[in-house]
Parts: structure tokens; sequence; C-alpha cells
């Protein structure tokens, strides 16, 4: 049976450090649940032990925070208070952020390969205890005493549980045990992930038979989400933390959660109410952001979670749950077309599994969030393996990152054997001697360009009446691979190359070189239902931002998805994602509306919702529909049905809402 994930959480951190004395002191059972009721909370994480390492709750563990009210139970306190009201309250532990034990068992410390420790004495910040130690056991007594004193409990949020090599006494002696070669990085980090699925599998073993041979769910956090196609059987749900304004970004959710919803488990998003990031005390998010970052979560069918954090005396913020509250509101009005829908979804872009925790900006996959996103289509990001399923999917994009290999080469051998459509960027296609793996392509490869920047020249078929791609030469600023077309295939788009690249002894004014003549190599090729482009226009999209990077990608999708499920009439960064009920039958569009802008040095900030007027919106059907209304106000909405799709104009200023067709 799968787990059940309320839509309206709260993740309270409490990290309070032992030199606060007074913790607890103002502590109120009854405000605290009435906090969170009014708030329309119905879940919340609880902290049972912080990154100080220190407890609190009632026990004789010396962990026990030396400030904490005496004979104050306060995790027990907030449990049984959040119990009264049918709230549902998971159980926060830190794992590898340990000071109490760092500081009581220095032996315990990651030490790096050069023999330092991780985290200086002098720093303001976590000391890193490593799980090869018997660090592993200690945590092993906290998490059974919380199991046996608080039964049952709901879920347990195990932080801080990345892969952390180490060179300590006990690291070297497990690599040893593995033969593995501590001198050499890989076998290090090939040691640090064999940790980490160690201490998972054991400790999900523990928390079951501690609930009597039933599964406890347990989260892992801070793990790659590239992780999942191996990780997935210690789960049995998905959490992606990503604080847009704390150094995530606004485009780490939808990477990461277009690549989370595909494994089957029911996932949420976390932000927070914080101006920035965690523990940002005096911090108060804008309303429209905490707006935004939510109905992103819905929209693409992830229940909601907002970071806060405790008072050390034990209080929440009053301004802050009326801002959560606000929001929860209209989260809670939006749930009967939430519960149990799914994304539906006609593209699948795979990912390559290299990166970590945090996905560097500039990359493949912030590239096809924005160009697609942008274009208004429906699209996952998959793993790029074997065992990927791509059946439920009309095209796949290959980007330049992801390495074809004889394995992937045969699933997307099937995948078009079937019908399906491929946009390939070439470098991911290169095979040992130069060549495309894929002769499917169409194509032929002559080597990288010589050329650090040439140009694109689109053939005269692309483009509208009316003229919405430039006719010029644009800058390609990322290196191509050259190619011509082969066989039947047709080239779509040139390359123009420079006079020469620009080097101390020959260059001309400030930047490039200018174009000199059309080369005889193609910038895009077309063969029957694969597109390759030679540049890798996803991570130059991301990067470089030049809107003729946007027009070649649309129109490669144009050629390929002449019936895209949705198609929007409206200004670019609209969010319009689709999913479906089953019961009833229904088809819900999410268009959310909001422009976060860089008003801080380092900073997005939402200030407002944008208003939508008169856009017209497309959306692929079987048939005719009964009705079609806007909500969660419940506004009817006349509607036109011709040729599969149902098309609507929408006006509302809110900045999200639900074209529920049914």
């Amino acid at each position: 049976m799968s787990l059940h994930l309320p839509f309206r959480q709260i993740h309270l951190d409490f990290h309070t450090g032992p030199a606060i004395p007074d913790v607890g002191s103002k502590w109120d059972a009854d405000l605290f649940g009435d906090t969170l009721k009014e708030a329309r909370v119905n879940s919340i994480t609880l902290f049972a032990k912080c990154h100080h390492g220190h407890l609190y709750y009632d026990t004789k563990r010396a962990e026990r925070h030396p400030g904490l009210t005496p004979g104050l139970d306060l995790l027990g306190e907030q449990l049984e208070a959040c119990r009264k009201r049918g709230i549902r309250a998971p159980i926060y532990l830190s794992v590898q952020c340990d000071e109490y034990a760092a500081n009581t068992y220095p032996g315990w410390r990651v030490v790096d390969h050069e023999g330092k420790l991780a985290g200086g004495p002098l720093n303001a910040g976590w000391h890193i205890v490593d799980m090869s130690s018997p660090y592993v056991d200690f945590l092993e007594e906290q998490i059974v005493e919380v199991m046996k004193k608080y039964k049952p409990v709901d879920a347990l949020f195990l932080d801080m549980c990345w892969d952390q090599q180490s060179c300590s006494t006990w690291a070297l002696a497990g690599m040893a045990k593995a033969g593995l070669n501590p001198a050499v990085h890989e076998d290090r980090e090939k040691y640090a992930l064999a940790v980490s699925h160690q201490y998972m599998e054991r400790y999900n073993k523990i928390t079951a038979d501690l609930n009597r041979g039933k599964p406890v769910a347990v989260w892992y956090n801070s793990r790659p989400k590239v992780r999942l196609p191996q990780e997935k059987k210690y789960i049995q749900h998905i959490e992606i933390e990503a604080l847009p304004t704390g150094g995530w970004g606004y485009t780490y959710f939808p990477i990461n959660v277009r690549f989370g919803r595909v494994f089957g488990l029911p996932y949420l998003g976390m932000t927070a109410r914080f101006h920035k990031s965690w523990a940002d005390f005096g911090g108060l998010k804008p309303h429209a952001a905490l707006m935004y970052e939510c109905c992103q979560m819905l929209a693409h069918g992830a229940m909601c979670s907002v970071g806060d954090q405790l008072h050390p005396r034990g209080f929440l913020d009053q301004a802050s749950y009326e801002l959560i509250g606000s929001v929860y509101k209209h989260v809670e009005a939006c749930e009967p077309w939430c519960q149990d829908a799914t994304p539906v979804t006609q593209i699948a872009v795979l990912r390559s599994l290299t990166s970590g925790y945090h996905v560097p900006a500039g990359g493949d996959e912030e590239g096809a969030v924005r160009a697609l996103q942008q274009l208004g289509h429906q699209f996952d990001f998959q793993p790029a393996i074997p065992e990927a399923d791509l059946s439920n999917y009309e095209l796949v994009i290959v980007p330049a990152g992801v390495k074809l290999d004889a394995g992937l080469v045969k699933l997307l051998r099937s995948f078009v054997k079937a019908g399906g459509k491929l946009i390939v960027e070439a470098a991911a296609a290169v095979g040992e001697n130069g060549q495309s793996i894929m002769g499917e392509l169409g194509v032929k490869f002559a080597g990288p360009s010589p050329f650090a920047a040439t140009y694109l020249r689109f053939d005269k078929s692309v483009g509208e009446p009316g003229g919405n791609v430039p006719s010029t030469d644009h800058v390609l600023y990322e290196r191509t691979i050259r190619m011509t077309a082969d066989g039947k295939a047709t080239v779509l788009a040139k390359i123009v190359e420079p006079y020469f690249d620009r080097a101390w002894n020959h260059f001309s004014s400030h930047n490039q070189t200018p174009a000199d003549k059309v080369s005889k190599f193609a910038a895009a090729v077309v063969n029957g239902n694969i597109v390759t482009f030679a540049a890798p226009m996803l991570k130059a999209y991301a990067t470089h931002g030049n809107l003729s990077y946007r027009h070649l990608i649309k129109a490669a999708l144009d050629r390929l998805l002449p019936a895209p499920l949705t198609r929007v009439c409206g200004p670019s960064h609209l969010e319009v994602s689709l999913t479906s009920q089953a019961k009833p039958a229904r088809t819900i569009a999410h268009v959310v509306s909001f422009v976060p802008s860089r008003r801080a040095v380092y900073m997005d900030i939402v200030e407002e919702p944008t208003a939508v007027t008169n856009m017209g919106l497309s959306i692929k059907a079987d048939k005719a529909p009964k009705s079609v209304t806007l909500q969660p106000s419940g506004e009817s909405i006349p509607f036109e049905y011709a040729q599969g799709c149902v098309t609507v104009k929408l006006s509302f200023g809110t900045g999200h809402a639900m074209v529920v067709i049914e």
C-alpha cells in the first residue's frame, strides 16, 4: 500500500546551540497546536536531535540539550499537541552533523585524504562525523530510543546523509577490508557510497523490527536525486528540498520533481518561509514567493512542505504562520483537483546520473526546463540508463551531457522502431571512431569545430509568416561538432564559420570574430523522426539565454510533435502543467503566473503575481468535454472543441488557477 502524504506540511527546524540557556521556557502546547491548526497545517516534522547533537525529549542520555527546561519533554508534548489535532508528525534526527559527538568523541570525525578534519576548530559551522566509525552505533541507540518512546512513529526524517569520503582509522580499515585503495579518489568515493547504503539498510531494518515488522517511512535527506534508480528500494517517498532564495534557485525544483516523479513513489516539495535560507531569523519572504513555490509543487503533482525554525524558547512566530496559513488556504482549496492526480507528459529528457545534490547552473537540465517550459511542452526527466521506461512518451531528447553506450542505443532504437521520435545533441552520439554511434541519425561527424564560436543560419522553412526568427546569422557561443547530412536527411539550419578564431596574434573587435561564409556543415539535421543538433543547445540556452537557441529547439519540436499536448498563447513566463485524475475522470491544466526577478546581487525575488489576461490555451483531448471550469473559483469557462483540442481563453490575477476538463 502506497504511503499517504498530506498536502500541507511544515518542516520545523530546531538547531539550537548549547550556549542558549532558556530552551523551551515559553513553551505552550495549546498555543503551538492551535497555531498549526489555524494555519491549516496537517503534518509537521519535529526535532528529536539537531545538528548540534542535542536531544529535545525526556531522556537520561547525556546529549539532552543542557539549556532545555528541566523536566520538559519538548518533543513528547509537541507530538501530543499534534495528535490531539489530527496532525501527522514525522520525527527528525541529524546524521552526519553532530557537534556533541564530534567534540566528545573526536576520533569519530571525518578526516580527509590530506589528514585534515572536516570542519576546522575555529569555524562557526558543523564538524562532520564518520559513518564508518562507532558513531553509527551511537546514532542507532538514539533512533531506537525515539522509536520505543514515541510509538507509533509516523515517519523518520534523517538529515545530512550525503556520501562522505573519509580517511579516518575506521574508514581506512573498511576500505582495506573491501579491497579498495584509499589513495585513489574513485575508491574513496565507492566506499563512501557503500557506507551510505549500509547504514540506510541497517536503520530501515531496525525501525521495521521496532514497528512489528512493518516498514517505517524513513527519508534520508541530502542524497543526490540521481541516485534514485538504485536507492528507491530504501525509501517509501521522495522529498525535494529546494529553497529558491537559499542557493537552490528557481529551476532546481522543476528539474528534480520532473525526475523524481517517474519512480512511482509519493513525493513532496520543500521550500521555506525564510527570505533567504534556513534559520534566517527575522527573514520573511513575500506572500507571492511562497504562493509561487507551493503552487509550483501542486502543478507538478507534489505535496507541499514549508520550512520554519522554532524559536529556542519554544514558540512559533505568529507572522510566519499568518503567511503560511494564507498560502495553505489556497492549497487546501485546490486539493480536490490535486489529490491522486498524475502528471500527463509527452516528452522525456534523458538525465545523466553524474551530478551531485546541487545541480550545477547552466547545464542540460536547466536548459531543458527553461526551453520546454517556456514553449509550453509537457515533459519528464528519465534516468539515462538502459532500464528507463520510455513507453509512455512520444519524443525523447538526448542532451550532450548524456554519453550514449550500447545499452542506451539499444533502448533508443527500440523506441524509434515503435514510432518514437528523437532529438539528439551530437556530442552524446560521437563514438570512439569519431562517427555517430547511431546510424539512424543520418549524419556524418567530422570532429569538433576548430572555432570556439560559430554562427547559426536558419533554413527559410523555419519560422512563421511575419517572422518570429530574425533573418540574420545567430552566434553559437558553445563549440559545435562538425556534421553533414547523410543520405535522405535534410538540413534545418546551417553553420556559418568566422574568419578565424580570436587569439593573441589575430583578433577583430571586442568579442568573437564576425561570420565569414556558410560552411558545408549543418547546425541541425532532420532524418525522418530524428533531429540532430551540432551544438549543445540545452546547455547553451541555460548559459546564454539566446532566443535563437529556443527558436531552433522549437523548430525541431514543431516538426516532430505537430500535435503537442498543450499550446499556450501567452507570455513565455507562464508555466502550464497537465495532470489527470481517474475518479472522477478529468484533466487539469495548472497555469502558474509569477516572474522571479533579480532584485538582489545573488537572488531572484518574487513580490507579486503577474495577471493573466485573455490568454489562449489549447489542450489535447480525445473527445468533447461535458464542462470546463476554472478552479478553485468554480467559474465556468466557455470553450471550443475542434480537431481533438479543447481551447479556452483565460483571465485571472491570483498567480495560479486550474483549468479542469470533465
